[in-house]
């Protein structure tokens, strides 16, 4: 592959590509052919040498039957007329060299090679030598074993013949990979080219109304062409919607960007809530728990009194869990739209508000409001919210008026609910319906601060809006619509 890449056009890579083709398959013809050539050349060999052991073992039983060396030399001396043999030995039972031959200038001897008991003949290679054993027999008894070792020279000759004809061949093959690779590129290569040269052009320039030029050659070039030149034609087309999407996408991310910021001021204000007002009540019950634990000798009253402080703590600790479990659901809750009857909403929510405090002197005023479309679940989280508002700023006053109506203005419907309890200060308007924020203490009124940003959430993803007008000491009213 690297062979390849190392080429940056194709008809290069073509040529590389021919040349490594026809190259490879030559060197694998010729070492094929070769190995063929060694496997016949070896067998042939063993086959000589165990023909010739067979002979001179054959004629050399009775110079071992009657302890004759001299005949068992001579009988090797035959050997000379064999131009691989280099040595040759004749061994007794025993093991004993019993006769020997060598060739002239030779002195190599076939020592640490022997046949086992149970081989009739075996033939080793070491080196560039092959050593052949072959035991001999007399009357179905072995009287001894033939080693003969003969060399293989004529390998490196013909492996030297077999490298001359591959390279000659080589050149030949290389010069037609040559001749073949330019007439593929005439035929292959050049419309590739072409065509890369308008892609380059287009990439430069970026000018998607350009053309490619009708190919010549193959129905194939022709179709890629085509479908080259298609593509520039919806590339032209989209760059120009992609180009007006991004203006939109612009102004969605600023968008979401606020929207982002504004989470996170949420979240960290939701962060301090849980780690502050939510651990208030716990660290509370906690003493408490204790205080009761360990006061044995404390009194009915006292014990009461601790439990009473208990059970407020439990009641904000939880009171805050649904506020902001309400908070949450506002966002994540699917909307499912009916008519909705306010007025009916807010009666069964006063009498809720009038159940535990009956002792207050708090009148409702409650008009017959037009219906809406909107999920039931989450406007009744809606009036809740507000109505408890009003009862609980209003708690400080003796005698108190709630009232919840509606008006039309400018031509739409906007529902309002009014108090004349503690209000707000005007320059605070802004802040009041952000979330885990209080524009009263929690000494003066008891709050998580989650309810009206609750509101809001749940108003806006009906499509409408709230807002608030106040003055302290003079009560509140707070619009809404849908």
């Amino acid at each position: 592959m690297k062979l390849f890449a190392g080429s940056r056009t194709i008809s290069g890579r073509l040529t590389r590509m021919n040349l490594l083709v026809s190259g490879t398959v030559l060197l694998l013809a010729a070492l094929a052919f070769f190995s063929y050539d060694l496997i016949s050349f070896r067998e042939s060999l063993v086959s000589s040498l165990a023909s010739a052991a067979q002979i001179i073992g054959e004629n050399s039983v009775s110079a071992l039957t009657f302890d004759d060396p001299i005949s068992a030399e001579a009988t090797l001396e035959g050997l000379r007329r064999s131009p691989d043999v280099v040595s040759a030995e004749l061994v007794t039972e025993d093991g004993q060299v019993f006769a020997e031959y060598h060739a002239p200038g030779e002195e190599y001897v076939a020592s640490g090679r022997r046949l086992r008991d149970d081989e009739m003949e075996h033939d080793w290679i070491t080196g560039r030598r092959l050593l052949l054993g072959r035991r001999v027999m007399f009357q179905g008894k072995s009287v001894g074993v033939v080693y003969i070792t003969a060399t293989l020279s004529e390998i490196g000759q013909r492996a030297r013949h077999y490298l001359l004809i591959t390279v000659v061949i080589l050149l030949f093959c290389m010069v037609a990979a040559l001749l073949i690779s330019s007439a593929s590129q005439r035929l292959v290569a050049q419309p590739i080219v072409l065509l890369a040269a308008t892609a380059r052009s287009v990439s430069r320039e970026k000018d998607y109304s350009v053309r490619a030029g009708p190919p010549g050659g193959s129905a194939e070039m022709a179709d890629l062409t085509g479908a080259f030149n298609d593509m520039l034609q919806q590339i032209e087309l989209q760059d120009g919607a992609l180009s007006r999407a991004r203006d939109e996408l612009e102004v969605r991310v600023h968008e979401r960007t606020a929207e982002l910021q504004a989470a996170n001021r949420e979240l960290e204000a939701f962060s301090y809530t849980v780690a502050h007002d939510l651990r208030g009540p716990l660290d509370s019950i906690g003493g408490i728990a204790f205080i009761l634990a360990h006061a044995e000798q404390g009194s009915q009253e006292e014990r009461r009194e601790l439990l009473d402080r208990l059970q407020v703590s439990t009641h904000n600790m939880a009171a805050l869990i649904d506020d902001l479990l309400n908070f949450s659901r506002a966002s994540t809750v699917a909307l499912k739209k009916d008519e909705v009857d306010l007025s009916v909403m807010a009666r069964e929510i006063a009498e809720e508000l009038r159940s535990p405090e009956p002792e207050r002197d708090v009148e409702f005023q409650i008009a017959e409001l037009p219906p809406v479309q909107a999920d039931a679940g989450l406007m009744r989280i809606v009036m809740d919210n507000l109505l408890r508002n009003a009862w609980k700023y209003t708690s400080h006053h003796k005698k108190a008026c709630i009232e919840i109506g509606a008006k039309l203005q400018n031509g739409r419907m906007v529902y309002f609910v009014r108090d004349d309890g503690a209000g707000f200060d005007p320059q605070l308007a802004d802040q009041v319906f952000q979330p885990f924020h209080r524009l009263h203490s929690k000494s003066e009124f008891a709050g998580t601060g989650v309810g009206l940003a609750t509101v809001q959430r749940i108003l806006e993803r009906h499509g409408g809006a709230i807002w608030a007008e106040g003055q302290m000491e003079k009560g509140a009213t707070f619009y809404f619509t849908m």
